[in-house]
């Protein structure tokens, strides 16, 4: 029998910089065995900076300019977790988050960027827009577009950028390229009497005219020391009126770095060695613009980033193998190309300077070419890794009881949990628990379990609870307990106990906003993590008694409470084929409740329900019928989640899309184009879908409109029961 390979170390890295992503694609392509890799990140797309004016003036489009970091972290073997870090216990070694428990590392890399620096202008952070975070930038951006286009602007609308270096120039070209013809108005507002302080005069000036060619006001000397609501004034005494006002100035750093206790400079930007370590905590590194290299302080630029990548890849794995690290060197010079919206852009470097557009498809060469390594990446790799860390088991691994979770790992986890869930983490050490429910009361059973759908644990284990929760809605019944099911990957207990910490916090997360209790359960190892629940619960309503999947009547209405397409969206991700933005979206739809949904169900009189998942919409609902009856589907009003169907038209399935479209055989009939690839969201099983409930028709508009009212956006009236005519064996029918 073959050694399983054992998870020893956990290498945490903050933010999808550029250092980052390089970094990890690095990493990927030599892997370490008993390593495991994680990304935090707020967003699951990361802009490449050196594209953002390109952006902007409309020369790109948004997948051209944005790195997927869910696609990289599946193509890596690394965990993505989408969440913002906000603080640091170096101590501890954990990462805190506002709204998720604390993630641990062995070792930590943080390449979260800067932002631009409000709160020593009075009213700034109040008033202004800040270029950083991107993300949020390019919203506020779309939402400025889509009013021009809507022409809810009128010409003369006054955009103001304050800053004078090369991004907030770049960023005033390009917005004005994209707004030529709206008649709005820009200007730039620097406080140095100059722009771009430490470029050549040959650039500047080149810089210069295309702002003034393109109409942009220009004010030096013009240090904005407060700004009010529509109205900036500077230390000179000047007003000037704006509509929307861009930040553009030097870079701050994020509050939580300093707050860590690590040594950072006067700005409280991370110092960092020449190894790129923190310079007072060896398991720490930082990189980018939020790193300050003690012994080579530079300007904070992306081309550093880029250049720090590699030598931050050799020196994460050097660190974890206990090999020598390399030195990082930063140039004192390098090539700025500066985009002047128009398919033009100007070069600098020392005394250096050129503009035209052979510099624009210089630049446009260049970076097409770093986006590359992350739009094709490779297809083949050698997964075998080529260095292991120290302590990682030769031996096979057990199986049966010996197969069990240590008891160390299990209790540390659970004394944790019992302090941050007191009341729903019980503390009892027997091997079973007692059951309490009202006297004469019905009690309600169910078992469901998953294999890893996503890679952050906490989220598996707040998915995992709401799939099991579900078949108790579909009933009519809220839960009172529960019972874990746990397989975790094999790894040292140090490991374990982390990873059943994060998933069992995420089930308890769901678990009391319900008032279930966690009573117990069992752990074991395995080669990949699994996590289910027993769940018990008692009806809803004494009076109206638990819900049926049979029971509808001819003329009742189907509504589909949750959109479909989750089977699809995860087995394009495993090819690296969905989109990050997209996942997101589906996950938020696992993580929703159908608790609420089954109270409106049963308070209107629903009369059949059940819950979607593994059989597919087709299959649970001929579950539902039974004898005369049969259902009318319409195609055109069933919800599907964000990028779904684009996934069905270029043929991509779940494993399970085959078995369930020949569960339901010759019992569909349908009137539309053998093509359409709506048929196969029919048959796409769904993880904690949602509710289907059969309703009589004029109850029907009460229960959709309360469904909505109650956040489930996405709930549709899908079809009705119909009445077969004699000897009809096609009991579904699709329109």
């Amino acid at each position: 029998m073959q050694a399983a390979i054992e998870l020893q170390r956990d290498l945490v890295l903050v933010g999808g910089g550029h250092s980052h992503v390089l970094a990890l694609r690095m990493l990927a392509m030599q892997p370490i065995a008993g390593l495991r890799v994680t990304l935090v990140s707020p967003a699951s797309h990361t802009p490449y900076s050196g594209m953002l004016p390109g952006l902007i003036s409309g020369h790109y489009d948004f997948e051209q300019v944005h790195i997927d970091l869910a696609r990289l972290c599946q193509w890596s073997g690394a965990r993505f977790v989408a969440a913002e870090v906000v603080g640091l216990d170096a101590r501890q070694k954990t990462l805190s988050f506002q709204a998720r428990p604390d993630i641990a590392y062995d070792i930590v890399s943080i390449d979260i960027g800067s932002q631009p620096e409000l709160d020593s202008v009075s009213g700034a952070r109040a008033h202004a827009a800040p270029v950083k975070p991107i993300a949020s930038f390019w919203q506020r951006w779309q939402r400025l577009l889509q009013q021009f286009e809507r022409c809810e602007i009128d010409r003369g609308y006054r955009i103001a950028l304050v800053g004078g270096g090369a991004g907030s120039v770049e960023l005033a070209l390009a917005m004005s390229r994209r707004l030529q013809d709206t008649g709005a108005k820009l200007s730039l507002w620097c406080g140095a009497p100059k722009i771009l302080q430490g470029y050549n005069r040959g650039a500047r000036r080149a810089v210069m005219a295309a702002l003034q060619e393109q109409g942009i006001e220009i004010h030096l000397r013009a240090r904005v020391v407060a700004v009010q609501p529509a109205r900036l004034q500077c230390a000179d005494g000047v007003e000037a009126p704006f509509n929307t006002l861009f930040w553009c100035t030097g870079a701050a750093a994020a509050p939580w770095i300093a707050e860590s206790g690590l040594a950072t400079d006067e700005q409280g930007f991370l110092q960092v060695r020449d190894t790129l370590q923190a310079k007072d905590d060896e398991s720490v590194f930082g990189a980018g613009d939020i790193a300050t290299q003690v012994n080579h302080p530079r300007p904070k630029a992306g081309v550093y980033a880029v250049r720090m990548g590699p030598v931050l890849a050799h020196n994460l794995r050097a660190q974890l193998l206990n090999q020598p690290l390399q030195v990082f060197r930063p140039q004192r010079r390098f090539l700025s190309l500066l985009s002047l919206g128009d398919r033009r852009a100007t070069a600098n470097r020392g005394p250096f300077s050129a503009t035209g557009a052979w510099v624009w498809r210089w630049k446009d060469s260049i970076d097409r070419a770093f986006m590359g390594r992350f739009e094709q990446l490779p297809t083949v790799m050698d997964r075998i890794p080529s260095d292991s860390l120290p302590g990682v088991l030769q031996q096979p691994h057990c199986g049966g009881c010996g197969a069990k979770v240590g008891a160390d790992a299990l209790g540390t986890a659970l004394k944790r949990l019992q302090q941050s869930y007191p009341r729903y983490c019980a503390e009892g050490r027997d091997d079973a628990a007692a059951l309490h429910a009202p006297a004469g009361v019905t009690v309600v059973q169910s078992i469901d379990t998953l294999r890893q759908l996503v890679s952050d644990p906490w989220i598996m284990g707040r998915i995992a609870a709401n799939h099991a929760l579900s078949d108790l809605y579909a009933c009519g019944a809220f839960p009172i307990s529960a019972l874990a099911s746990v397989t975790l990957p094999y790894a040292n207990e140090l490991v374990q106990e982390r990873d059943l910490y994060q998933l069992l916090a995420g089930a308890l997360h769901e678990f009391s906003r319900v008032d279930c209790q966690l009573l117990g359960g069992h752990s074991m190892q395995g080669h990949e993590l699994g996590l289910g629940f027993v769940v018990n619960g008692i009806p809803l309503s004494a009076e109206k008694g638990l819900l049926q999947k049979v029971g509808l009547a001819e003329g009742d209405k189907l509504i589909l409470t949750k959109p479909i397409g989750s089977g699809v969206l995860f087995a394009a991700h495993m090819q690296l084929q969905a989109d990050g933005r997209d996942l997101q979206h589906a996950m938020n739809t696992l993580l929703q409740s159908n608790g609420e949904a089954a109270r409106q169900a049963l308070g209107h009189g629903a009369s059949a329900c059940t819950d979607i998942t593994g059989f597919g919409l087709a299959g649970h609902l001929l579950e539902m019928l039974q004898g005369d009856l049969g259902a009318r589907l319409a195609l055109d009003s069933l919800p599907m989640m964000p990028g779904a169907l684009p996934l069905f038209q270029a043929g991509f399935h779940s494993t399970m899309q085959a078995p369930n479209q020949r569960s339901v055989g010759s019992a569909l009939q349908h009137s539309v184009h053998e093509g359409d690839a709506r048929l196969s969201a029919l048959f796409d099983p769904q993880t904690s879908g949602g509710l289907l409930i059969s309703i009589a028709a004029e109850r029907a508009p009460d229960l959709l409109a309360a469904l909505r009212e109650v956040d489930y956006r996405d709930a549709e009236v899908i079809g009705e029961i119909v009445a077969l005519p004699p000897g009809e064996t096609r009991v579904l029918h699709i329109d």
